[in-house]
């Protein structure tokens, strides 16, 4: 059905351009998926611009809800200004992008809506043609600038088409909106002539793809109908570019493809996403080590919040990188499936990446193990304090670990019916789950280090379980009140020992209460303590009980890691 045209771009036609655009990408997601070959094969571009934009949809209709208004278009009482609504949207998009590809869209999105609040005069019902020309061309040099390698043939060309594009016509917003629409359009048809792997495997840009369809509903929300005499913003036309198979490519300066488009066999084993509250000044040297590290690195965002994404071989640095620089969250680790190559080139029409046979899905407590976690192969969930994964997210993880056979790793007991919420909704959707009850991330670690994925599922599942199952795990927490415990009454502020979950040791240091937890999981024997340090455990408490072990238990090893901000001042294991 038509939409009712917009004359403005105010709130409402923000709130309308996102609903369709949504709607759009809902419709086009499996195809852009399947034309998804740089700069990683992995089949996943139309999934994550989706994704994005739900964010982006979420927070405008909250900033709607905020101002007590309904769902229709009658009337404008209560209704946020532009600015709200635009900072809404380009929040909501920074906080939820997925992928190289959501993570530029999002930026694009900010760049469009720094325009639209500061071209807002109070006055008049919102901006006209000039204003949306503007904020076009000031999102296409955004997402430019937070590219650290920008490479032609992609998104990013396919933006800047439509920003000049929108630069060579006076009107209102819908002319503004169509041209920009048909120039990028035309960028994308270009783009297999420009990348060279694009030219190989007969397709467009994926990225270019997505924009293009979110452009599609931008003319719908002005003129009232998609382009093409009616057709919805995911349809036909130049949103659905097909190129032949042997398309000539023009040869960068010099004669070489740009190292972005060099055929290589493979690429960096991991995608590593977080968000980052850090200062400008932080993050100017954040993007020179990942720069250091990896490849597609983009960061985006700004006012202290920002999006990192980027491709690299040791996801731990990338991580650690982000504690060094601020405050790294919603961390999410992807571990490329095999068969992923950077420039692999696949048919049109069929996904571009193909299922790995077997992966680990783990749910850890803190940034440092999920670098460890993602090191090791797994694809992980950070479980920040006080707010545990919802059986979605795990679902969505599974999703990501792209793989027929799952080993789902919950490591916290009260994770252990969300856990098989996830588990029974990816068995509907035809994976094979095998759930392994693991109380804590020791246990996950030691689960991890026999996973075997040549083996049969079964025989790999049994390992796995028997590991974490041997596996004793205790942790050192501050009491918060005063309160009645199996060892006795804690008053708040004591250092608790829990072992197994259960209160077994309550001091007031941290270290002497360390002692005591590792000496009793000790008397019932033991090859191996296990060590996750949080961000506020003391500084010398590792070294202090590696050599309390060391002088006591002389066929013990220790191990330690860095947790981060885990929770728990302490975590510790013994097998």
């Amino acid at each position: 059905m038509p939409q009712v045209p917009q004359t403005f771009f105010d709130a409402l036609a923000v709130r309308t351009w996102c609903a369709l655009a949504l709607a759009a990408l809902g419709r086009a997601r499996e195809e852009i998926d399947a034309i998804n070959v740089y700069p990683v094969a992995d089949g996943d571009t139309g999934t994550n611009l989706y994704l994005t934009l739900e964010s982006a949809c979420a927070a405008v209709e909250a900033a709607f809800a905020g101002h007590g208004t309904g769902t229709g278009a009658e009337g404008t009482a209560g209704m946020p200004t532009l600015a709200d609504a635009a900072r809404a949207m380009a929040h909501g998009a920074l906080i939820g992008a997925r992928g190289n590809s959501g993570t530029i869209l999002a930026q694009l999105l900010r760049g469009m809506a720094q325009v639209l609040a500061a071209e807002e005069d109070g006055e008049s019902a919102g901006i006209d043609g000039s204003g949306l020309c503007l904020a076009l061309g000031h999102a296409a040099d955004a997402a430019r600038q937070a590219v650290a390698h920008p490479v032609e043939g992609t998104v990013l060309t396919v933006a800047s088409a439509a920003a000049d594009a929108a630069k060579e016509v006076e009107g209102d917003c819908g002319t503004v909106a169509r041209a920009a629409y048909e120039g990028a359009s035309a960028a994308l048809a270009a783009t297999p002539g420009q990348l060279a792997v694009l030219g190989r495997a007969g397709v467009v840009d994926a990225g270019g793809r997505g924009l293009v369809t979110v452009l599609a509903a931008l003319v719908e929300t002005f003129k009232g109908e998609a382009p093409g005499g009616g057709v919805s913003a995911g349809g036909t036309g130049a949103a659905r570019v097909r190129v032949p198979a042997r398309v000539e490519v023009a040869e960068a300066p010099g004669g070489d493809e740009p190292d972005e488009c060099a055929d290589a066999a493979s690429g960096p084993a991991f995608e590593v996403i977080y968000l980052l509250e850090a200062e400008d000044a932080a993050v100017a040297r954040l993007r020179e080590r990942l720069d250091r590290l990896g490849d597609s690195l983009v960061v985006v965002g700004g006012d202290g919040l920002w999006n990192v994404h980027v491709h690299v071989d040791d996801a731990g640095a990338a991580v650690e990188a982000g504690v060094e620089a601020g405050r790294p969250h919603r961390i999410r680790i992807t571990h490329f499936g095999i068969g992923d190559v950077h420039t692999g080139g696949a048919g049109v029409g069929r996904p571009a990446r193909e299922r790995v046979q077997r992966a680990v899905v783990a749910v850890v407590p803190g940034e440092g193990l999920a670098g460890l976690y993602g090191e090791a192969g797994a694809t992980t969930v950070l479980a920040r304090p006080g707010e545990p994964p919802a059986s979605g997210e795990l679902v969505e993880a599974v999703r990501r670990a792209h793989a027929r056979e799952i080993v789902l790793l919950p490591n916290d007991a009260d994770l252990r019916h969300t856990a098989a919420a996830a588990a029974e909704q990816a068995r509907s959707e035809g994976i094979r789950v095998a759930l392994i009850p693991t109380r804590s991330a020791v246990q996950g670690i030691a689960a991890l280090a026999v996973h075997e994925p040549e083996r049969r599922f079964d025989e790999d599942v049994v390992a796995m379980t028997s590991a974490a199952g041997a596996t004793r795990y205790a942790e050192l927490a501050v009491a918060e009140r005063q309160s009645w415990t199996m060892a006795g009454i804690c008053q708040a502020g004591d250092v608790l020992g829990l072992i197994d979950g259960d209160v077994a040791v309550i001091g007031s240091d941290v270290t002497a209460t360390a002692e005591a937890v590792i000496d009793r999981m000790l008397q019932a024997g033991g090859e191996m303590v296990t060590l996750v340090l949080g961000d506020e455990a003391p500084e010398a408490i590792a070294a202090h009980l590696e050599g309390r072990v060391r002088e006591g238990y002389l066929a013990v090893d220790t191990v330690v890691y860095r947790g981060g901000r885990q929770g728990a001042l302490l975590l510790i294991g013994v097998e």
